[in-house]
């Protein structure tokens, strides 16, 4: 190749920028622009021709300060050396390529600060391998990083260089970072991962990170040991809670000047005060403001002062501090977004008692429920109504048991560090299992017992009429509508309508549409209707059979006192969430999320507990099978044969007097009620 010949005397010397736009040439050769060695920018750009650019194509040109090849979407390839000994070198973008490979950068040998390398829109390019940018530069450097097809970040891929800032937004593949990746590199000072696919950060470099940017970083939902971030000072992230992690923290940095600063301040009203007596001592003495720099008590000379700096502070404290205004005012660490009132900055369940007494709640309701299902399902009697309504119940109310102990296992293992796994948890499965489970076991709880009052009331109200007495096959369908509903109900979050997401104990709290609104309402006046029902049912009852002549006192308190026991239950159960969650479906709330986890543990579980008592336990019939049952095993085989005897005796009773019975009605509704409730 013959070199250009030189310009004729007179001629204007060569372009301060060279265009090169729509190129009809497949390749650019070796030393194609070595006729541009004045040039200070060269462009390449709408060239749809061009497939690959040789080695030292950009070679040893001393005054070129800007490359930019740009929409080259059939350029595949950029030989190793095509970019060589270009000390003036400050900006390189190469965006909207084909290129599948990093670009080889390591023999540039820019002598430039602040020098910006651009590389954009290489949706070929998956990996930045190790030391991709070594002998780039040596002085600080920005790298954009953005829009590309990186997946992979290799390690020591930043080795040798002074980062500035390190931008990596829109790769929308890159999903991990080499937890070496920045070792040997100096810096970034910002780091912005913002729309990518990654999970965690490296867990070496980030010292010196001062803004980190990670907004619509959904896969990152844990973060680095917070002693990682010692310089941070601003966090604009993804998610709030997040936030809670930087919320007290202070870099390094920070508490060192707060340190200095309060010595500082301490030494200088001492040192004022010394000097002020000094004054008042020789008030006649003109000396003393003379104009000598040896006797002037402010000289800044630290030789001749007594007052220098040098006398307040050791050397080591004032290495590297600089005098500036805002060192009076030291920055804070802002982060966003802000947790807001459905994440406030707490473990699950917030309050220290709380976590305490959920164990002893969720363990009751688990081993109550169990026992009675494990009684009534191994029992050798006739499976009857209630006992099949009780089976329903005592399950409903044992998944309620479940969601507790998962609640309580999910916060003990978290507790301190919520911030870290309050992602994971909330849009993970464990969340959605969670809140699927307290939905479903409170409807179908509530449902459960509403059938239950309402099956009292028929058997008391239509005692003489068995041709209108309510059988198993009545009950099985009754039921599985009550279980359709009751799934139908939970599984409604999962696919839109509210959210078991929006809070940390995974009820569905999500009122921004008008349809998760319209849900919140339906279950809450459902469960309203239901209490009503179910106080209805026994307030006819007791006045069906309060009737002082024909029954006994004592069993008239007897069933009074057995119902106002189950009807408190269930307002004590029913009352406080209804109100609350009322209230707050109206986007009005009267509570906190944090005060609500008092409801939910205090309150909410009530009948849970309560009823394989209520219903059960306490109950005669189920005293009798779990005996029954014990003596199978081994045990209290004396107290089962009473039992056993005591049944057969009634059985045989009622077999002879069967067909005499002539007891008044209302006598005959009130005994049968005692029977029900013991039922």
């Amino acid at each position: 190749r013959c070199p250009p010949p030189p310009p004729p005397h007179g001629a204007l010397p060569a372009p301060a920028r060279a265009s090169f736009t729509h190129l009809p040439v497949k390749v650019i050769p070796s030393h194609a622009f070595e006729g541009l060695r004045d040039a200070f920018i060269i462009e390449i750009s709408q060239s749809d021709s061009l497939e690959r650019i040789e080695v030292s194509a950009f070679d040893s040109l001393p005054t070129l300060s800007e490359i930019l090849i740009l929409n080259t979407k059939n350029l595949l390839h950029i030989e190793d050396g095509a970019f060589r000994n270009l000390p003036k070198l400050k900006y390189l973008s190469i965006c909207n390529t084909g290129i599948r490979q990093f670009p080889d950068l390591t023999q540039i040998f820019s002598l430039e600060a602040h020098f910006i390398l651009e590389l954009c829109d290489n949706l070929r390019m998956t990996i930045i391998p190790q030391n991709a940018f070594q002998g780039m530069n040596n002085e600080s450097l920005t790298l954009k990083l953005y829009k590309n097809g990186f997946e992979d970040i290799h390690s020591h891929a930043f080795n040798g260089t002074k980062l500035n800032q390190l931008i990596l937004k829109d790769n929308k593949n890159l999903r991990r970072i080499h937890n070496d990746a920045l070792r040997g590199a100096t810096g970034p000072d910002v780091l912005d991962i913002s729309s990518t696919a990654l999970e965690s950060l490296p867990s070496y470099g980030l010292e010196a990170i001062q803004v980190l940017n990670a907004t619509s970083s959904y896969s990152l939902k844990r973060l680095p040991p917070l002693h990682k971030f010692s310089s941070l000072l601003e966090a604009v992230l993804t998610y709030p809670s997040h936030c809670c992690a930087f919320r007290n923290l202070r870099t390094e940095k920070q508490n060192l000047l707060l340190s200095i600063f309060d010595n500082f301040s301490k030494e200088c009203e001492s040192t004022m005060r010394k000097l002020t007596n000094e004054m008042l001592d020789d008030s006649n003495n003109t000396s003393l403001w003379s104009a000598e720099r040896n006797t002037h008590p402010f000289a800044t000379d630290d030789e001749s002062s007594p007052y220098s700096y040098s006398t307040i502070f050791d050397d080591s404290e004032m290495a590297g501090f600089d005098f500036e205004y805002d060192f009076c005012q030291p920055k804070v660490l802002t982060c966003t977004p802000e947790p807001d009132a459905f994440n406030p900055c707490e473990d699950i369940l917030g309050y220290s008692f709380l976590r305490v007494l959920i164990w002893f709640i969720n363990i009751l309701a688990i081993a109550g429920n169990f026992t009675v299902l494990l009684v009534l399902l191994t029992s050798h009697y006739k499976l009857t109504v209630p006992r099949f309504l009780m089976c329903n119940l005592s399950f409903a109310d044992f998944c309620m048991g479940l969601y507790l102990l998962l609640i309580a296992s999910v916060d003990a293992q978290t507790s301190g560090q919520y911030y870290n796994h309050a992602i994971d948890w909330q849009t993970g499965s464990g969340c959605s299992t969670a809140g699927f489970f307290t939905v479903f076991a409170s409807e179908l709880s509530v449902y459960t017992l509403t059938v239950i009052t309402v099956e009292r009331w028929h058997t008391i109200t239509y005692a003489m009429q068995l041709d209108r007495k309510l059988r198993l096959r009545h009950a099985v369908p009754i039921m599985l509508a009550g279980w359709l509903f009751s799934i139908g109900i939970a599984v409604l979050p999962l696919v839109g309508v509210s959210s078991y997401m929006k809070v940390s104990i995974c009820l569905p709290m999500d009122i921004e549409t008008s349809l998760s609104q319209a849900y919140i309402l339906l279950i809450l006046v459902l469960n309203v209707v239901a209490f009503i029902v179910i106080c209805a049912c026994y307030i006819k009852i007791y006045i069906a059979v309060q009737n002082p002549e024909l029954v006994a006192a004592n069993k008239d308190t007897k069933v009074a006192k057995r119902m106002a026991i189950l009807i408190f239950t269930d307002f004590t159960c029913m009352a406080p969430i209804s109100f609350f969650a009322i209230s707050a479906a109206f986007k009005v709330p009267l509570i906190t999320v944090t005060n609500s986890k008092i409801l939910l543990v205090l309150f909410y579980p009530v009948n849970s507990c309560a009823n394989p008592f209520l219903y059960a336990i306490f109950t005669k019939a189920f005293r009798r099978d779990f005996f029954l049952l014990m003596s199978k095993l081994g045990c209290c085989k004396s107290r089962a044969e009473l039992y056993r005897m005591n049944y057969f005796s009634a059985y045989n009773s009622n077999c002879k007097n069967g067909g005499a019975a002539t007891a008044p009605p209302k006598a005959s509704q009130a005994f049968l009620l005692l029977s029900a409730l013991e039922k």
